[in-house]
């Protein structure tokens, strides 16, 4: 039960200090940009997360069908 306690507390821990750089970095950010905080995170998460959840799936499998027909031209 300690194990479990200390990976908790380990995990915690990690999940708090990134939270606190990802936050730094981008009130950071803001005002090397000179835009305020919620500026960059309607950038981060309205506009450029949501392309990369759409483009980089679509790549993927662009990518793959490309691999699958150059494995065919490869085997005859």
């Amino acid at each position: 039960m300690s194990n479990i306690n200390a990976f908790l507390d380990w995990l915690i821990s990690v999940g708090g200090n990134l939270y606190v750089y990802c936050t730094d970095f981008t009130i950071n950010l803001a005002n090397l940009t000179g835009t305020s905080y919620y500026e960059v995170n309607f950038f981060f998460f309205c506009v450029l997360f949501p392309f990369l959840l759409v483009v980089l799936p679509l790549t993927a499998i662009a990518l793959k069908f490309r691999l699958r027909q150059l494995s065919k031209i490869h085997k005859k």
